[in-house]
């Protein structure tokens, strides 16, 4: 069965447009709290920082207490601290409220069981299953009841900070960090200051509307300008709810997620901890592959999606994993994709080195690749099309093993993604439109 509402990052869209409505919320909140929280149950509530974070933190909270819920409210928090808290104060739920890295009229909602972890495909159609049912209110005496907790932040920041190497600080680093005006403008700099660190916060004043707004890990330009103008050494860039992490080195030049991956790797590998294999994604950057392969270090691919990418983890032992956007996952220090603690690790191994961010990242070569975007009049499965695989076999025959094609339907609209990357940049660009073009036509 597919899921209707839950997407690969839980429920969202347009604030005001179906499925973003109170009254959405509030059926939702019932729906989760029948599936997932037994009767006088508890359930963390945590938002980013945009304007529609009010009101949908009132509709969850009204939905979770008529159904028998009690409801913990912690405010502003980074979606991973929230998964934490969820651990913390022994929840049966957390929720998100939360779109990301989309702009403020989007919003979305997110859930975590009680150990902190993303719901499996199969419990989110459980909850679709029970919304084509009202909203339940129990009588008065079954209630739940809300209160919100004042210690949320610095029980997160105290976790983060906890999760550097022993006796080590950041003293003498200077640090530039964007907070994407979003959920974690607060908690980032007050941990790296905690930690030593000579703090410049920008992307750190939300006002309800400019969260992702020309800053943060989706828009890292006046991150870039900024790191060489003050003579920092990094800078750290998190998306609106904190779960991606992008950094620039000392020289203003952008470290994507892929070469963090390889950063946090080859530092396991010296220290000989790294357990398992290092999973990236269909759309990591085959240098990458390529670098960790020279290091006799297994790479493995999983779909598209963080979630997908701690499923083949914990099926591996592995401890490291990524995508290329920043979701970041190094299950030795959290459980769940965080881009605080990774942004921390990759600060430490640059304590610890000795090194600066551009010499770590510099082993890993970045293939030049293309991706194009093929809009379609309804879905398109290019798997299923005869002319679309005729056309991949000889692109895949042309780049050899110096490159390689990934042909991906959006899980969101209907749009082929037409992805190329190889040693040859010409090449690629070449390869990714003729490619696009045979798309395009199946798709008419």
């Amino acid at each position: 069965m597919s899921r209707e509402y839950f997407g690969t990052d839980g429920v969202r869209g347009r604030v005001g447009a179906d499925p973003m409505t109170v009254d959405f919320a509030m059926r939702l909140a019932s729906a989760a709290a029948q599936v997932l929280v037994p009767a006088g149950g508890t359930v963390v509530i945590g938002k980013d920082t945009r304007l529609s974070g009010y009101l949908f933190e009132s509709a969850l909270e009204a939905g979770f207490v008529a159904a028998g819920a009690d409801v913990l409210l912690l405010g502003p928090l980074p979606t991973p601290g929230i998964a934490i808290l969820t651990q913390q104060f022994d929840a049966d739920l957390g929720v998100v409220i939360s779109a990301s890295h989309n702009p403020y009229v989007d919003n979305g909602i997110k859930f975590f069981d009680r150990t902190g972890s993303k719901l499996t495909d199969e419990i989110e159609l459980a909850i679709e299953e029970q919304l084509k049912n009202s909203a339940i209110t129990l009588e008065s005496q079954s209630l739940g009841k809300a209160k919100r907790i004042d210690t949320a932040r610095t029980r997160y920041q105290d976790y983060c900070t906890a999760s550097m190497p022993d006796e080590m600080n950041l003293e003498g680093l200077k640090i530039v960090f964007d907070g994407a005006n979003g959920a974690g403008y607060k908690v980032g700099p007050r941990a790296l200051s905690a930690l030593g660190a000579e703090v410049i916060p920008i992307g750190c004043s939300p006002n309800g509307k400019n969260i992702n707004d020309g800053c943060g890990s989706t828009a890292p330009e006046l991150l870039r300008l900024t790191v060489p103008a003050v003579k920092a050494a990094a800078g750290v860039a998190l998306d609106g709810d904190g779960d991606r992490l992008v950094m620039v080195d000392e020289n203003g030049t952008l470290i994507d997620g892929d070469q963090l991956l390889y950063i946090l790797a080859m530092s396991r590998l010296r220290q000989g901890t790294l357990q398992g294999p290092v999973v990236g994604t269909v759309m990591s950057n085959l240098g990458l592959e390529h670098a960790l392969e020279a290091e006799n270090i297994e790479f493995r691919r999983a779909s598209v999606g963080d979630r997908y990418v701690l499923e083949a983890l914990r099926d591996t032992g592995g401890i490291i994993g990524g995508e290329t956007s920043g979701h970041m996952l190094v299950l030795d220090k959290t459980p769940t994709g965080d881009g605080l603690i990774c942004a921390l690790q990759v600060l430490a191994v640059m304590k610890e080195t000795g090194k600066p961010l551009s010499e770590l990242a510099a082993g890993m070569p970045k293939y030049p690749q293309t991706l194009l975007n093929v809009r379609t009049e309804e879905r398109l499965d290019p798997a299923k099309s005869e002319a679309i695989q005729d056309a991949v076999a000889v692109a895949e025959g042309e780049l050899a093993e110096r490159g390689r094609v990934v042909l991906r339907a959006s899980g969101t609209e209907p749009v082929i993604r037409v992805m190329v990357e190889g040693e040859d940049e010409q090449q690629v660009v070449s390869v990714a439109k003729r490619l696009a073009a045979v798309v395009a036509e199946a798709a008419t």
